[in-house]
């Protein structure tokens, strides 16, 4: 396994710096300074006190780093505008993947703090981890102790390379057929363009297409990490589970970006409480873990909103419905309020400009200056991408899953499902020729 690893760790590391020469440096100093603290909260034994300034030093460590480059500037240059101080600074440009990388260091600090798993003695097994290339871009968000066994002892067979080549095939065909296609039909009608008169008809279709989009192209890319690490022998959890099959909001977010509802679950939601205090203390919780959860997303006002809207919801999903009267619901009706409220919330997510977020959301209902029902440039969108729309809502239903719950495990099911990866790769070739380069929307993160 040694020269395995190294082989591995030698590629991730050629990978990130490819992209990012000056950057590795920023990720290797965080590794290593979190293994130094790690190793001490190992010799703290007994000793709490020292084995929390470890613990402190080592989260210090890691989002000191996230903190400077991604919302320096944001917070520096709000705080500027609510007291007309005559400052400005400038943004700095992100680091790739700094914000899932981040993460992944943190949870292994905090996995040895709390005895989950044992400190790793051997510092390149530890860059591994975080380095390692599959999901150091854009997730899945990996938690160490999920796979700490696997960096010392992880099956490799046929059948798991030829399932991760597989499942790999499906994720590249989601990005470049799927989630370029509808990013292509909102780059012709960009609600984001303060000159793009939105209609009714415009903002809808807008909001859909960017529903589909960044559905495909984030779990687009979690498919293809699976499958890249499958080949690897790292087993790494689901992150989407066709989130848009939701009957509610909580339903949604156990189906939608799951490595990062469980990190923010397990190292924030709970260290606070959790639903063990009052309710009040529980509603004060969700709020803070759902503002992180926006402010993750980038240092902009729209994705704060976004997940203080999400915790709005939850908790008026919680507190003021119920469950119990939530599930009396018949789900067919359940399904489009659920699907039209994660849309609007999408507008939010798409505009780092509010006004132009609140102008697209008014223009959906009709509210605005001089709304039209459909204008023509949309009209003629509609008509060149007229089938995209119930592609992208089949692809996103488990339409998959159940032909292989029925269709069995036989011989000709396997054979068909390797004609079936083939056809994608050569259909993916073929758009990716005729592309420019589109990076995935999560890279920004």
């Amino acid at each position: 396994m040694g020269w395995k690893n190294g082989v591995l760790l030698a590629a991730s590391l050629i990978f990130y710096a490819w992209g990012e020469p000056v950057y590795i440096l920023l990720m290797l100093v965080s590794v290593g300074f979190n293994y130094i603290c790690a190793l001490g909260i190992d010799k703290g034994g007994s000793d709490r006190f020292l084995r929390r300034i470890w613990l402190v030093l080592g989260i210090a460590s890691s989002l000191i780093f996230l903190v400077w480059f991604k919302y320096a500037a944001f917070l520096a240059n709000s705080f500027a505008d609510i007291f007309s101080l005559s400052l400005h600074m400038a943004e700095k440009k992100l680091p790739i993947g700094i914000s899932f990388y981040t993460f992944q260091v943190f949870t292994y600090t905090v996995d040895v703090y709390r005895k989950k798993a044992a400190a790793q003695k051997n510092p390149a097994k530890l860059l591994l981890y975080v380095s390692c290339f599959p999901q150091l871009i854009a997730g899945p968000i990996v938690q160490y102790a999920d796979v700490a066994r696997m960096l010392d002892s992880r099956p490799f067979s046929a059948a798991r390379f030829s399932e991760g080549a597989r499942r790999f095939a499906v994720g590249l065909a989601k990005k470049v057929i799927l989630a370029n296609l509808c990013g292509a039909a909102i780059s012709r009608i960009d609600p984001a363009d303060p000159a793009y008169l939105v209609s009714t008809a415009g903002a809808w279709y807008a909001a859909l297409m960017y529903t589909f989009q960044i559905y495909f192209d984030f779990s687009a890319y979690s498919d293809m990490a699976i499958g890249l690490g499958r080949l690897f022998g790292f087993d790494y959890k689901e992150n989407f589970n066709y989130p848009y099959i939701s009957g509610s909001i909580t339903d949604f977010w156990r189906r939608w970006h799951i490595s990062l509802g469980s990190f923010f679950r397990d190292y924030v939601y709970i260290p606070l409480g959790g639903s063990r205090c009052t309710t009040r203390r529980t509603i004060l919780n969700m709020m803070v873990v759902w503002s992180l959860t926006g402010m993750w997303h980038g240092a902009s006002w729209n994705f704060i909103l976004w997940g203080m809207y999400y915790g709005v919801l939850l908790i008026t999903e919680r507190f003021v419905i119920g469950r119990e009267r939530m599930d009396k619901i018949p789900y067919i009706f359940r399904l489009p309020v659920i699907f039209v409220i994660t849309m609007l919330g999408w507008v939010l997510f798409y505009h780092t400009d509010l006004s132009l977020a609140f102008r697209q959301i008014g223009a959906m209902f009709g509210i605005g200056f001089n709304i039209q029902l459909i204008d023509p440039l949309t009209s003629a969108v509609i008509r060149k991408y007229s089938v995209l729309p119930l592609i992208a809502a089949v692809a996103s239903l488990p339409v998959l899953p159940a032909l292989k719950k029925h269709s069995g495990q036989g011989g000709f099911t396997e054979a068909l499902s390797y004609a079936a990866a083939t056809v994608l790769m050569v259909l993916s070739a073929v758009f990716l020729v005729g592309q420019s380069y589109n990076p995935f929307i999560y890279f920004r993160f």
